[in-house]
């Protein structure tokens, strides 16, 4: 993957959205001290070279009824790239599965997972050990309060 070049104006732009993706063009241009056509310019740049991936609206969990945050970490035996596809895809499936990564370390994989309550952490639970086979280990770790959460990158 290979790395953008950005330079002042495109850090501001990038951070400008970072905090408020809903922003119109005049605004953004303006705070970056360009007329709207350059402006306009980069942000398609930034957005074919895929620095700029999606722009959505972030929605309070505990809001909207999914306030149990829980860190699944999993482990496993089978590290084939069959298995590894076949889980990839389930995981795909389970919205409750906001993040998914794959690690170093101790276990294999940690997956973020946002429900309403413990019953419905359980549903997931199950459907991962019922799904999948050849997990060794799945733990989890339940977030009492969250410190601090940003999407914002700090470029």
């Amino acid at each position: 993957m290979e790395k953008i070049v950005l330079d002042a104006t495109d850090r501001a732009l990038l951070w400008l959205l970072q905090r408020d993706a809903s922003l119109s063009l005049a605004a953004l241009a303006e705070s970056v001290h360009l007329t709207t056509s350059p402006c306009w310019k980069r942000l398609k740049r930034l957005e074919e070279c895929g620095v700029i991936t999606a722009r959505v609206a972030l929605l309070d969990a505990e809001r909207v009824g999914l306030g149990l945050t829980a860190f699944v970490q999993l482990k496993t035996r089978d590290h084939s790239r069959a298995w590894f596809e076949r889980f990839v895809a389930v995981i795909e499936e389970i919205e409750e599965v906001t993040e998914f990564y794959r690690m170093a370390g101790d276990y294999d994989y940690l997956l973020k997972v946002q429900v309403a309550d413990m019953n419905a952490y359980d549903r997931v639970y199950k459907q991962l050990v019922n799904t999948l086979d050849d997990l060794t280990d799945v733990s989890a770790r339940f977030a009492m309060e969250c410190l601090k959460s940003t999407t914002a990158l700090p470029v």
